[in-house]
């Protein structure tokens, strides 16, 4: 059942064991009470201390579906900032069903350490809730929606006998008045003859291979004067080159040679 719209009577009664934040006097708290965008102050209990008294009322709208009420608990001061003592969360489950709620609900620093307790008394008006429980119901079960209409039938057009495809027949167009363009005479002029295939360049001849490699110990024969041999195996010598040949003939003697000119 929704409980949005009614009012939840609490009173607080007061605190005790409270965390003392003063140390040379005694401390003057108040409490705060929080609820949706609900915010209900009490009075300041001067000089309360640790065991201070409210027993003040107050009366709350409820919201659906949020079913905690936040509690807290400062300390007054004067010339500076109040400090805070203690805050607590307060569950409305059992004064929602019962009707009536009297217990104490702890508090606890920021620190999650315990600074003491505070009394409440909750009451609810549960015949209200079911009254309007019912009611809802029965408004419910004695709506009627209203019929529906009819939907109307829909109108066909009237049917057109299909004549077909009748298509236009025509003759051909006459033949244009304007003379024709004549067909142009091939050109006195020769295009030129296309030029002559280049001559493949005739093979440039290599010079003489020189002698092949000869087996091993084997000299290769004299070469003319002049030319070099080819690379011999190693450790192996080249042949003599040929001596030069003399210009005179050979003496009828030896060693005896006719004078030679100046």
């Amino acid at each position: 059942m929704s409980i949005h719209g009614l009012i939840l009577e609490v009173r607080v009664t007061g605190c005790r064991k409270l965390r003392d934040t003063e140390f040379f006097t005694r401390q003057d708290p108040y409490v705060v009470l929080e609820y949706a965008t609900t915010k209900l102050r009490t009075r300041t209990c001067t000089d309360g201390g640790k065991n201070p008294t409210f027993d003040e009322k107050f009366h709350i709208p409820l919201v659906e579906g949020l079913r905690e009420l936040t509690v807290n608990v400062w300390n007054s001061n004067t010339l500076s900032h109040d400090d805070f003592i203690g805050s607590g969360r307060v569950q409305l489950h059992k004064v929602l069903t019962q009707g009536y709620d009297d217990s104490s609900w702890p508090l606890q620093t920021r620190h999650m350490r315990s600074a003491g307790d505070v009394k409440l008394i909750m009451h609810f008006d549960v015949s209200a809730m079911n009254k309007m429980g019912k009611s809802a119901a029965g408004s419910s079960a004695h709506y009627v929606p209203p019929p529906m209409p009819a939907p109307a039938a829909p109108t066909l057009a009237s049917a057109v006998p299909y004549t077909g495809y009748q298509p236009s027949y025509s003759a051909y167009p006459a033949a244009s008045a304007y003379t024709t363009y004549p067909t142009p005479s091939p050109s006195p002029y020769k295009s030129p003859d296309a030029p002559p295939p280049q001559q493949p360049f005739a093979p440039v001849g290599y010079p003489a291979a020189s002698y092949p490699p000869q087996p091993y110990e084997k000299a290769y024969p004299p070469q003319p004067y002049g030319q070099v041999y080819p690379p011999q195996p190693y450790g192996q010598p080249y042949p003599p080159p040929p001596a030069t040949q003399s210009p005179y003939p050979p003496a009828p003697y030896p060693g005896t040679y006719p004078p030679r000119p100046y």
